[in-house]
């Protein structure tokens, strides 16, 4: 057995097909097929079952993935050891976010260090829902609450706070706002109710607000209806900055405060660039949103 066989198996076990599989290793799928069939040969047991749904693994197959991230977190540390640990950064770093911090957070802060460890590359996924770090979707994540399950490690990096807020224009041509009661005449701005995929972004709810007029899923597109003039919503202090016109409401009645947390693969902390990397992100990031929030 050797290593290129097995970085095919985490490939497919991963991506849960071969295709998936192939381009993630820009290999095509009936190369990854081959090698899985040659595996599975060697080792005298099927590794994968194929269904509708995709490659699911079989028993030995789920015997098989320990040893083989544990051979991929030993790999990646003597490259790093013969690369030596006191240099710049490099290669290329995944980064899964949700899309409030992957849009106003993370560019600038990515950029930053980038900017000082020039061979580093690095991407930002910004969805809006949880990564699975385990299939690898991306090498750490930010998060709004903490997992309980996984092999995972989660350190806190900040508080951030939200308030309600819109735009002057809208609040120019709409009655005054001085309570909670007064917001039942306008158009609130906020999440998809069945699209929350974390009870702590459920905002409005907390805030007593029952009914959304215009609805998103992204943070991005319930910002973008708030600046526009659109109707009224909960906003991140620290994307306010970003644009001009925005007005604070009701600051001593409704104000949020949430949480971001840096979540990684537990093996992971033995390997010194992940961990130089994790602290640079976590200054960053709480740099920045005390930055911005003293902007606004």
């Amino acid at each position: 057995m050797n290593w290129d066989d097995l970085k095919v198996f985490l490939a497919v076990a991963r991506a849960e097909s071969l295709s998936g599989a192939g381009r993630g290793l820009k290999v095509d799928p009936a190369t990854v097929g081959r090698r899985i069939g040659r595996l599975e040969e060697e080792l005298g047991a099927p590794l994968f079952a194929k269904s509708p749904q995709g490659y699911a693994l079989t028993d030995a197959g789920q015997r098989l993935m320990g040893h083989a991230e544990r051979a991929e977190q030993a790999m990646g540390a003597a490259v790093e050891e013969l690369a030596g640990q006191a240099g710049a950064l490099s290669g290329q770093i995944r980064i899964g976010a949700p899309d409030g911090c992957a849009n106003y957070l993370l560019p600038q802060v990515c950029a930053r260090i980038v900017q000082d460890n020039p061979d580093l590359e690095v991407q930002i996924v910004a969805l809006p829902r949880v990564f699975n770090l385990s299939k690898r979707e991306a090498d750490m994540a930010i998060g709004v609450s903490p997992p309980n399950a996984g092999r995972l490690t989660v350190q806190k990096i900040t508080d951030y706070k939200l308030h309600l807020a819109a735009h002057r224009d809208y609040l120019a041509q709409h009655p005054p706002i001085q309570s909670i009661d007064d917001l039942l005449g306008h158009p609130m701005i906020g999440y998809i109710p069945d699209m929350i995929f974390d009870k702590e972004l459920d905002y409005l709810s907390e805030s007593g607000v029952s009914r959304v007029s215009l609805a998103s899923n992204s943070v991005s597109v319930q910002f973008n209806w708030v600046r526009q003039g659109s109707g009224i919503g909960i906003v991140h202090d620290f994307a306010i900055p970003s644009t001009t016109g925005l007005q604070k409401l009701l600051e001593d009645r409704i104000s949020l405060t949430r949480s971001f947390y840096l979540i990684r693969h537990a093996d992971d902390r033995r390997l010194d660039r992940m961990n130089r990397f994790a602290q640079s992100l976590a200054e960053g990031l709480r740099a920045e949103v005390a930055r911005l929030e003293a902007l606004c």
